[in-house]
């Protein structure tokens, strides 16, 4: 039996008076997942940052792209598993074999995607994140060339870097607080998807808390993606 874990090894300061719509996030979070995953918590000391911190995740995993979200959640999973982050590998990893339809691929790609079989499309965009988090001083136009000639648009090769670039910052602040995971994500999909309860990976809109703040500019409009999943 595992001990409950802490939230964080920090105590950046109390849980701030959390907004009217950041709370009804919550609720729906309860409500939709049975509990609230714990980085937003770890965020609730400022609503500002929580709700930065939402509005840019939604935007990146959920919001239009030329990626399916699907392929999100593997860029997701391969820059985590690179950089050893528990946190965004146990919580990703989850929204992968959920997304994915596929427990197993959920599975290969959090220990090593080179083996998981993927088209050239997508073995390619895990290439270039992998590179990004590794060496991104190395990336040159060869690097973009070879994304292009994948399939992939100039818009296409942002979004990545983009996803990329924000579960790096995201690992390594979830290293630096010792974030722990909420443990219902480790039983989550670890059974052909046809044979297991449905899991919801989004919670609720984040309409709630991805309007415009005060003093803020609008949120750029979105593309429609061109891909499901």
């Amino acid at each position: 039996m595992i001990r409950k874990p802490k939230l964080m090894a920090l105590e950046p300061g109390p849980q701030d008076d959390l907004e009217p719509q950041v709370a009804e996030y919550f609720q729906k979070c309860e409500e939709k997942l049975g509990f609230v995953p714990n980085v937003f918590r770890a965020y609730a000391f400022d609503n500002v940052k929580l709700k930065a911190f939402i509005q840019m995740a939604d935007d990146l995993m959920l919001g239009d792209s030329g990626l399916s979200k699907t392929e999100r959640e593997m860029i997701a999973v391969t820059v985590s598993a690179i950089n050893h982050c528990h946190y965004c590998l146990t919580s990703h990893g989850a929204a992968l074999r959920q997304r994915g339809k596929d427990p197993e691929l959920g599975e290969v790609i959090a220990q090593n995607y080179r083996a998981a079989g993927l088209d050239r499309r997508q073995k390619a965009m895990l290439d270039f994140a992998s590179k990004l988090t590794e060496t991104p001083d190395k990336i040159e136009e060869s690097d973009r060339a070879a994304l292009r000639q994948a399939g992939f648009s100039d818009r296409d090769i942002w979004d990545i870097a983009a996803v990329a670039g924000f579960y790096n910052m995201s690992n390594r602040l979830a290293a630096a607080a010792d974030i722990r995971p909420n443990r219902e994500y480790h039983y989550w999909v670890r059974e052909p998807l046809e044979a297991a309860a449905p899991v919801p990976i989004e919670p609720a809109s984040t309409r709630a808390v991805s309007g415009r703040a005060p003093g803020a500019a609008s949120a750029s409009p979105r593309r429609r993606s061109n891909r499901g999943g």
